[in-house]
């Protein structure tokens, strides 16, 4: 049996390489001459830039794809744990490390903040339980079964669910449970793990800090683009076959069964069509003879973002692998984005500087910034306009906050904007985790993982459950694996 998988971004990647190891032959279409999708890179005169997620946690998850393939992950990809998850910087001077050692952290913030430590040690046990007992349940499963709703540790969760905030905002929580605005603050910063507004966004989301700060933040040899050159080489070793500058231009159907797709003029057929392409786009583009579901696609898109790739001839002993410069006004910053469509003045900025620790990404005596600040989707603003303006607030706040006059030492650089993401990855309004977890029921009414209309058509990705990022893209090529195996394993 042959299964086709459209899109190559990690959760592509990771389908393929499930559904090879359930038996079937699989080939993947990718519209873009090289695999990844987001997660890619690219060089510019002696820097080398990770072009899209910058972040990774839970690598056990992708050790689970070489163990699956019976290979020992380390021959294919190393990765190390960072010391400090995150370097925080805030208007009036303070600098907070937010250390892995939770020694260090507990002092850290007892220490600048005058917090207790207990504040901190209950606020991380929370998270932990929110996530253990009910994020990790609606991860890992699909919500759209009848059977994940009746398995024990789902009613178990739906038992406690008043406990883990779903019926309060994620801001409303931390003020209650951190008091100090510094760490609502630090804490509501979560909530852009998957382009929400924390002021909106249910509190269940406080499970994500649980990944960084009891778990960790991890660095790739190599670099991010390392996963993906690593998962393709992985697929290529057991035979995944990859078709590149393949630009799939529908989804071919008939009496409720996906029996292909069409690529140029041909017609490729297959007995399982997996989609990772955003799912607007799916519809609207390749499977325009299905009713789409309007209610599901019209959902509010996440947060997309404009990102500054500099070279820079300098560097900078007070800055690490992951740095925060906070907006002084962090609600004025998500209304400009949700509410105004638009770029607040006062932007929280993300530096991230790989050649901290691959000292092969900048020349010597230089560092690779990607420098981020999150926007709305595109909706149609004057994107030029809107990133001259957010280069000079951008280039304002870090001097100011650096002591340094930062543009004077950007020796090369390269921009990247909502309606490049689009163009480039397929993301519907350049949106980077498909749609907004904005209000409680998001997670319920993200696009499932299979088709109700085609019995064999899957999707996986980040505009689908459960979200965008690394880990739940990962999670959701599992998700659409198990569902396959469900109806067609053994396969022989």
């Amino acid at each position: 049996m042959k299964a086709l998988v459209i899109g190559s971004g990690v959760a592509g990647l990771a389908s393929a390489i499930r559904l090879r190891m359930q038996g079937f032959e699989v080939e993947v279409h990718e519209a873009n001459s090289y695999p990844g999708g987001k997660l890619s890179e690219f060089n510019l005169k002696g820097f080398r830039f990770d072009a899209g997620p910058s972040l990774f946690t839970l690598p056990e998850l992708v050790d689970e794809l070489f163990q699956l393939a019976g290979k020992n992950p380390k021959l294919f990809f190393r990765y190390q744990k960072m010391e400090v998850c995150c370097h925080y910087f805030f208007e009036d001077g303070t600098v907070l490390k937010a250390f892995a050692d939770r020694e260090k952290l507990l002092t850290e913030f007892e220490t600048k903040l005058k917090v207790p430590r207990k504040i901190i040690v209950d606020y991380l046990g929370r998270s932990e339980e929110t996530y253990r007992q009910a994020g990790e349940i609606f991860l890992k499963n699909s919500l759209h079964k009848f059977k994940t709703w009746f398995s024990f540790p789902v009613l178990k969760a739906l038992f406690k669910i008043h406990r883990y905030g779903i019926f309060s905002t994620m801001n409303a929580i931390n003020k209650t449970r951190l008091e100090h605005p510094k760490l609502v603050q630090l804490f509501n910063r979560y909530a852009t793990y998957n382009g929400s507004n924390p002021y909106k966004a249910p509190g269940i989301l406080t499970s994500i800090p649980h990944l960084e700060f009891n778990i960790g933040t991890f660095l790739p040899v190599g670099g991010m683009h390392a996963i993906t050159l690593a998962l393709y080489k992985l697929a290529l070793e057991i035979g995944v076959i990859f078709h590149f500058n393949s630009l799939v231009k529908s989804i071919e159907t008939s009496k409720g069964q996906a029996t292909g797709i069409k690529v140029a003029d041909s017609l490729i057929k297959g007995d399982v069509v997996v989609c990772n392409m955003d799912a607007f786009h799916a519809y609207r583009k390749l499977l325009t003879n299905v009713p789409a579901p309007e209610r599901v696609l019209a959902q509010e898109r996440s947060s997309s973002a404009l990102i500054f790739y500099w070279g820079m001839k300098s560097t900078f002993p007070e800055l690490d692998l992951h740095n925060i410069f906070f907006s002084d006004n962090y609600q004025e910053e998500f209304n400009a984005i949700f509410e105004k469509k638009s770029v607040y003045d006062d932007p929280t900025v993300y530096i991230n500087i790989t050649s901290k620790y691959e000292k092969g990404d900048a020349p010597a005596g230089k560092e690779n910034w990607f420098v981020m600040v999150n926007v709305p989707a595109n909706t149609g603003q004057d994107w030029e306009e809107l990133k001259q303006a957010t280069r000079k607030n951008v280039i304002k706040k870090v001097s100011r906050l650096l002591k340094t006059d930062i543009e004077s030492l950007i020796e090369v650089e390269e921009v990247l904007d909502p309606i490049r993401i689009e163009s480039k990855t397929s993301s519907y309004q350049g949106s980077l985790y498909g749609t907004s977890s904005n209000n409680k029921f998001a997670a319920f009414l993200r696009h499932k993982n299979f088709s109700s209309d085609f019995n064999n058509l899957f999707f996986c990705g980040g505009s689908v459950h459960p979200g965008g990022g690394i880990p739940l893209c990962l999670l959701s090529g599992k998700i659409v694996a198990d569902l396959v195996h469900e109806k067609y394993v053994p396969v022989t």
